[in-house]
């Protein structure tokens, strides 16, 4: 006699669903509906991009563009729950303009579809947004305020004498010369060659992944000394994605904006470590591509290149940035040794880290107000 056995076996967790569209999703704030243009740009090599104007009601006003940082979005700028950068510059007689870049979270290509570079950002997406920009707004000042990744990729393009005739430029966090811990750099190493042949990007929603998943331990390691029992602030606030650094002042967000966090930071690829590696190294922003000649107008080295920077920069910073640490002094004092000519200012916000100085319910108080300085004495 044959019998039969039956093996119950544990119910695997919903996949989670992933975008593949390239349609941007919608962004969050306050705003009155009609005045939140969302403009279709591609990019010169296909992608697509999301640029946002806000209608200031009247014509004239110099424009902002509104540069986000890797796995955030054009969100970060638009904080419903606080008195938002945007808010800022509509009341202080400015046009605001927000690109979402191709690491933007609002977007799918961290996770899915064609891998990118920072040469990518900076050949591409950030000049296509100012060409755009321009022809809107003709011969009005145009500055840019960018943060982060965004920031670094934009040095690359001004260096690069791809956005030429700026007004000004604000730098939050880092600009051409990133520089991190020495326990972080390390992290980052040796993550991405443990495991990029596991998976290639790391979440920050544990929501999203469930308990019996591949990233269980990264969140598990996260959580390690965290006193915020959120996974989504301990991956962020107490581990930058895995690296040991901190991405924000935990008392400096309001608790909405610290609830909303998966929402305005997304996965972090680990196929972009090795460009972003060889710029730590570096301490400068280099180049990726050196053999492909679609990437020949960037130039090998940004600092090297730095003469070409035609605008006043602002390098700004919080006292207390676990991420890029002192960058930013670091930058105005190279830049001052060798070239001396150029109009660079460094500013430090006490109590401060990185992305609080945005995100943070305080900044409008704290931050905005250098920000302000800087554009109206060059507008």
């Amino acid at each position: 006699m044959i019998f039969r056995t039956t093996r119950t076996t544990r119910p695997r967790p919903a996949l989670r669903r992933v975008r593949t569209t390239p349609t941007p999703r919608p962004l969050r704030h306050r705003l009155d509906a009609s005045r939140v243009e969302e403009i279709p740009l591609h990019a010169a090599d296909g992608v697509r991009l999301g640029l946002t104007r806000v209608d200031p009601g009247d014509r004239g006003r110099p424009a902002v563009l509104l540069l986000h940082g890797h796995t955030a979005s054009a969100d970060m700028f638009l904080l419903p729950e606080t008195r938002n950068l945007v808010d800022v510059l509509l009341d202080e007689g400015y046009e605001p303009w927000l690109l979402d870049w191709r690491g933007s979270c609002r977007l799918p290509y961290n996770e899915t579809g064609r891998r990118y570079t920072y040469d990518d950002v900076a050949l591409y997406d950030i000049p296509a947004a100012v060409s755009h920009i321009r022809e809107r707004i003709g011969d009005r000042p145009l500055f840019a305020v960018a943060h982060c990744i965004g920031s670094l990729t934009l040095s690359l393009s001004m260096t690069a004498g791809l956005v030429p005739g700026l007004a000004g430029v604000v730098s939050q966090g880092v600009f051409l010369t990133p520089k991190l811990a020495g326990r972080t750099s390390l992290r980052m190493t040796v993550a991405g060659e443990l495991l990029r042949t596991r998976i290639d990007h790391i979440p920050v929603d544990f929501r999203t992944v469930g308990l019996w998943s591949k990233y269980t331990p990264l969140f598990a390691l996260a959580s390690r000394g965290a006193d915020c029992p959120d996974p989504t602030c301990q991956i962020l606030h107490n581990s930058a994605w895995g690296t040991g650094a901190s991405l924000f002042v935990h008392e400096n967000l309001a608790e909405a904006t610290h609830d909303r966090l998966a929402q305005l930071l997304g996965p972090a690829p680990l196929w972009i470590l090795p460009h972003l590696r060889r710029i730590e190294l570096a301490r400068t922003v280099v180049r990726w591509h050196d053999g492909d000649h679609r990437y020949r107008a960037l130039p090998a080295n940004a600092l090297d290149a730095a003469g070409r920077i035609d605008t006043p920069v602002l390098l700004l910073a919080g006292s207390e940035n676990g991420l890029w640490l002192d960058s930013q002094k670091l930058c105005r004092d190279v830049l001052a040794h060798r070239r001396p000519e150029l109009d660079v200012t460094y500013t430090e916000i006490p109590g401060y880290g990185h992305l609080d100085t945005f995100l943070g319910r305080g900044a409008a108080l704290d931050v905005y107000g250098h920000i302000l300085d800087f554009l109206g004495a060059h507008r």
